[in-house]
């Protein structure tokens, strides 16, 4: 039987402390808040029990950020989209940020297994002067477990509604997108992430975030193909690509590590979960 499971987050501004309150329905959970970083900025992961999504498969992820909170979100493992047999596995997350909120959004990788059938969407909307930092990072198949991504397909949309729209359809047959130098060029890891305001940056701000991300990405391994750039005046984007996860996500975490400090003068000491 699929599951279809929705998770509904709402942090608000409390006296200065940021308190989550949340519903749930089928196996999405949250764990406790944490506040390593003081009242103001709360902690959660998301877990989903069974461990992946198969044909028929539904999450739903709902967060909406109050006036001036700030959440910040992560998984324990990868979102793993199994081999459907003909019925296509959904995951929809949708975002809204009140005026002055921040959400930190930061999942692990997606997985999409051979086989897979798998619609990935995310959709934000931001009020003024809300910002948004998260990320988004798929792997097809499993190159260094002898799973190629040789069949299936997979759907992503990612969306500001007006402001900026990025979406593909990766097909396993598709030889000239996966192998071509003017699709992935062969490689099998991709990733994007992003700052978005509400508010459009001043030339300062976008050049100093620009040039702090890009020193980052000097430093990144010869594996990851990356660049930073600001499509619109209220967003800096990076794009990267490598053949397998683990260069990739460390070298999003050290633009992470960096963009906080940057975009926000807040520490860059990466979430405990990322260590598990």
């Amino acid at each position: 039987m699929p599951w279809h499971a929705q998770l509904n987050l709402d942090y608000r501004l409390d006296a200065q402390r940021t308190v989550l309150r949340h519903e749930h329905n089928g196996p999405l959970r949250i764990f406790k808040s944490l506040y390593p970083e003081g009242d103001a900025i709360c902690h959660n992961v998301i877990i989903h029990p069974p461990g992946g999504l198969v044909g028929g498969d539904v999450l739903d992820v709902q967060v909406h950020v109050g006036r001036g909170a700030h959440g910040l979100i992560s998984t324990p493992g990868a979102t793993r989209f199994y081999a459907s047999d003909g019925l296509p596995t959904t995951q929809q997350v949708k975002l809204v940020l009140d005026a002055g909120a921040r959400l930190e959004w930061l999942p692990l990788e997606a997985i999409a297994y051979p086989g897979c059938q798998a619609h990935n969407s995310l959709s934000a909307t931001l009020a003024e002067g809300a910002e948004l930092l998260a990320w988004d990072v798929t792997a097809l198949g499993l190159p260094t477990a002898g799973q190629a991504f040789d069949q299936g397909r997979f759907n992503q949309r990612l969306e500001i509604p007006g402001l900026w729209l990025e979406q593909a359809r990766i097909d396993a047959a598709d030889t000239r997108l996966l192998e071509s130098p003017l699709g992935l060029g062969g490689q099998r890891c991709l990733g994007t992430l992003w700052l978005a305001s509400g508010t459009p940056f001043s030339r300062e701000r976008r050049e100093q975030l620009l040039d702090g991300v890009r020193a980052v990405l000097d430093t990144a391994p010869a594996s990851v193909q990356a660049g930073a750039t600001c499509p619109n005046p209220q967003m800096l984007v990076v794009r990267a690509v490598a053949p397998l996860v683990e260069p990739l996500m460390a070298a999003l975490q050290q633009v992470w590590t960096a963009l906080r400090p940057l975009a926000w003068g807040l520490d860059g000491t990466p979430p405990r979960i990322w260590r598990v």
